[in-house]
This record gives structure tokens, sequence and C-alpha cells, in this order.
């Protein structure tokens, strides 16, 4: 298991900008594929987008275009860099590090409101 805590939610108003980080307790970070989700009351908890140890990314369609995810592998650290805030974007975000093989592990979440 890796430990994971992710920083950077807050308060933002609609159209804004704001930057998660999550930093990752592993010697072989390097190898993980990173990705970020996030998580509404009631809602399950969806994939925003990942990146590979080779630094490949993915996007959901809802933030195509406004977010980008990014990696420091000297830092053991993992970035979403979010833009053009809109309200249906507030929600729990949460770090995650999937291995190659076993359960991926999980932060403790961060809120991101957005809301004038």
């Amino acid at each position: 298991q890796v430990q994971l805590v992710e920083s950077g939610g807050g308060l933002v108003q609609p159209g804004g900008s704001l930057r998660l980080s999550c930093a990752a307790s592993t010697r072989f970070f390097s190898i993980y594929t990173m990705a970020w989700y996030r998580q509404t009351p009631g809602k399950q908890r969806e994939m925003v987008a990942t990146i590979t140890n080779t630094g490949s990314t993915n996007y959901a369609d809802f933030v195509k275009g406004r977010f980008t995810i990014s990696r420091d592998n000297a830092k053991n650290m993992v970035y979403l860099q979010m833009s053009s805030l809109q309200p249906e974007d507030t929600a729990v975000y949460y770090c995650c590090a999937k291995p190659v093989i076993g359960n991926p592990s999980w932060g403790q979440g961060t809120q991101v409101t957005v809301a004038a």
C-alpha cells in the first residue's frame, strides 16, 4: 500500500483555477500509474485523469481541455491543474496509485468547491 496525501483543495469562483497536489510515500513511485478521481454525495467515484509511468495521459470527457495531470517522479508528486472551473466540478477529489498488480491505494481526499 502507498500512502497518499492530497492538498490544494478549497473554494474558488466559477471560471477560476486550482492546483491539486498529491504526495506519495513509496520508493517505487515511478512505476505506478497515478490518477485523480472525484466523488459527490450520492454518486459513484469517477475518474478524472490518469497518467502512466511513461507520462501518457487520459482524461474524462468532462475535463478535457480544462484539466491537466502531471507528475514529478523525483519528488513523488502528482498534480492536477484545474482551470475554467464550474459549479459541477464541486466534489471531493481523490488521488489514486495503481500498481501493475494488486489493489490501488487512495488518499483521504480534498474538497473542491466552485461557487460565487
